[in-house]
């Protein structure tokens, strides 16, 4: 019998272990963990023999995850993109799971020997297959830079699509193994109490949320706020499955309801650590359940699912794609991205399996189908292309034909300028161009815009900047410069990364919304970065100073000198509510007042004697009164003192605490 520190122990040396092999193979850390659940689960070494109370410890794993999901559920990016997460996604979900059925009632039909099975368990299963894995697919896009193409997008939409549906089967399936009664008045019963559960928390919570936040946030103590966290997200799921809900509704719902709030993104990175620790556990846990004997006495079946499953998926998702208007190789890399099985997958046979809604060494079959399908995953991703180029004759044809015309329309150009978009802003650019009679091309992924500016006589043409193939067909080796209009900064960041391994000393300007991501795009080799925001603000500036009557040779200083600063002053602003927070926003500095209370700690020191974090954070100036005073080490603080804080959100953040202690 274990002590509970040797559990303990193992638990976490084996996660320790497995994670860091699968990392170092470049694999996602959910495989590590089932792959420790059945080298330590009871069908293999046995370390660990009693598996019941760390399933209810695991449980609340899928909780955090829930909770999660409501977290970054953001109606704006659905309504954004309805028609492809309600239209391609609905009809993927849908669509898959009504095959399900058919297939597997059609199996069990003409092979009565592997058992019987429902409707019922059919549907609960094909719930389990429909779902794709974000986890690994969204990653794989984001290294690869392609969550902004045509394909990114599709795939990020029924992905999306599909988080919000496992929350629908999460209450639909345990209504389907009730023996008793009408299936669809139960089912009918269980949507009907989860609207009014939805109507009230969101009615009544969100303002509930977001002041209870505000007083608790108030009190500036990071233990407080997240012991509250943990309560809101406990409560919600206590109250839902007190209504006859899953816990996994509830603690969408409280994500959902902070998500509206301002702390959405301290909330995230707070509950993060548990999330995936608790995470880590409950796919131990589902590795436990695999009996690696059964699975190798039906290899052919395991064999024969993952096929089947996978072609089917990537058939469906293709289909689908191809459906909705995209081109024949966008449709076959959304289907190979969404042909694998998902996190939710297991989250949903985890529930089947608890519910005993089919055969255990079915069960057992499925699960090891599903853990290799998404083993093959990132290798499927990574080779999609070329699967592209092997299997659709057309999509190779039509790049090579318009890269073709490109290059030949290139060809006699020199020091030209390229442009990375044709929007509004490269349009402007393109028409100053031509007024200094500078030749340029221009390259953008808007088909009804290229065909329409290139009527007009304009050098664009319909290509995707992010490809280095485009770059050299629009003559980037003899180029003056490149000019990258895009707001994105993941598309920004993909045209640089190649420009700069195709040219590196091409001189490339960067248009950018804000200076959130200065320093990332200026990394990454950007030459000039220009932020759209702190350019208008010297703008309205010299506007300003003109009307006042500054001679315009100081107007003209000013603005060189903020430029050759990289707009040093200019970068650092007060934030209100209503501000994005960047999403390195950890290291993004910002400016922050405090007045210092009666009795404050820092009343009667100098600023010398404070011993500031000076690499996160220093004072900027120190207003009493109406005067305005120099910082220096010597300076005096005493009680009223308005200081002005420049630095980190952690660096402020640790002042604030060391001066008001």
């Amino acid at each position: 019998m274990q002590s509970s520190l040797e559990f303990v122990l193992l638990m976490l040396g084996s996660a320790v272990i497995g994670v860091v092999i699968f990392r170092y193979l470049q694999l996602p850390s959910i495989l590590g963990y089932l792959a420790v659940g059945v080298v330590i689960g009871p069908h293999s070494t046995g370390l660990v023999s009693d598996t019941q109370s760390l399933e209810g410890l695991a449980e609340f794993g899928v909780v955090f995850l829930m909770f999660t999901v409501g977290l970054e559920f953001s109606l704006p990016q659905l309504l954004a993109m309805r028609k492809i997460v309600f239209g391609l996604g609905l009809a993927q979900v849908t669509i898959s799971i009504i095959g399900s059925i058919i297939i597997t009632l059609s199996i069990v039909f003409v092979l009565p020997q592997l058992g019987t099975t429902t409707w019922q368990a059919a549907l609960a299963m094909g719930g389990a297959w429909a779902m794709s894995s974000t986890a690994i697919v969204s990653k794989m896009l984001a290294e690869r830079m392609e969550l902004e193409t045509d394909y990114g997008r599709r795939v990020i939409g029924v992905l999306l699509f599909q988080d919000l549906a496992v929350v629908l089967l999460l209450i639909i399936v345990p209504t389907l193994a009730k023996e008793t009664g009408d299936i669809w008045l139960i089912i009918g019963m269980a949507l009907g109490k989860t609207a009014l559960v939805l109507v009230l928390l969101l009615f009544f919570g969100k303002k509930l949320m977001s002041k209870w936040l505000g007083i608790v946030a108030a009190r500036r103590s990071q233990e407080l706020f997240m012991l509250n966290l943990l309560l809101m997200t406990l409560g919600a799921a206590w109250i839902t499955e007190q209504a006859g809900l899953s816990m996994e509704l509830g603690a969408f719902i409280a994500g959902m309801l902070i998500s509206e709030t301002r702390y959405k993104n301290e909330v995230d990175v707070d509950i993060k650590s548990f999330r995936d620790v608790l995470l880590g556990l409950f796919f131990i846990t589902i590795g436990m359940m695999l009996d690696m004997n059964l699975v190798l006495q039906y290899w052919w079946l395991v064999l024969l699912i993952i096929v089947s499953a996978f072609l089917y998926k990537f058939a469906l998702a293709a289909w689908l794609t191809r459906l909705f208007g995209a081109s024949k190789g966008v449709s076959i890399k959304t289907g190979l991205a969404l042909a694998q099985a998902g996190e939710f997958s297991f989250v949903l046979v985890n529930q089947i399996a608890g519910l005993d809604m089919v055969e255990p060494w079915l069960l057992q079959v499925t699960m090891a189908s599903m853990v290799l399908s998404m083993l093959a995953a990132p290798f499927i991703i990574l080779n999609a292309d070329k699967i592209v180029m092997r299997f659709s004759a057309n999509e190779w044809i039509q790049q090579s034909l318009e890269l073709t015309k490109i290059a030949s329309s290139s060809m006699s150009l020199q020091r030209h300028v390229i442009l990375a978009g044709f929007g509004r802003t490269g349009q402007n650019i393109a028409t100053l161009l031509e007024e200094e009679q500078i030749p340029y091309r221009a390259l953008d992924m808007d088909l009804e815009r290229v065909r329409k500016a290139e009527a007009a006589g304009a050098n664009v043409s319909y290509a995707d900047a992010s490809r280095r193939e485009s770059l050299v067909a629009a003559g980037i080796h003899r180029a003056s410069s490149l000019i990258v209009t895009f707001a994105n900064i993941n598309t920004a960041l993909r045209v640089l990364y190649y420009a700069k391994e195709l040219a590196p000393n091409l001189p490339v300007i960067v248009r950018s919304y804000d200076d959130s991501d200065f320093d990332r795009l200026k990394a990454a080799g950007a030459d000039e970065v220009v932020p759209e925001v702190i350019e208008s603000s010297l703008v309205l500036t010299s506007h300003a100073f003109m009307s006042y009557g500054v001679p315009i040779q100081k107007i003209i200083k000013r603005v060189q000198a903020a430029r050759a600063s990289r707009y040093a002053k200019l970068r650092e602003y007060f934030h209100g509510e209503t501000d994005a927070v960047p999403t390195d926003s950890d290291s993004y500095w910002r400016l922050h007042s405090l007045r210092l209370p009666e009795g404050a700690a820092a009343a009667g020191k100098t600023v010398g004697e404070l011993d500031l974090p000076s690499s996160h954070v220093e004072i900027t100036m120190v207003r009493r009164g109406k005067e305005r005073i120099v910082v220096t080490d010597d300076l005096v603080l005493r009680e009223d003192d308005v200081l002005v804080l420049r630095g980190t959100s952690e660096g402020i953040a640790a002042v604030d605490e060391l001066l008001m202690k």
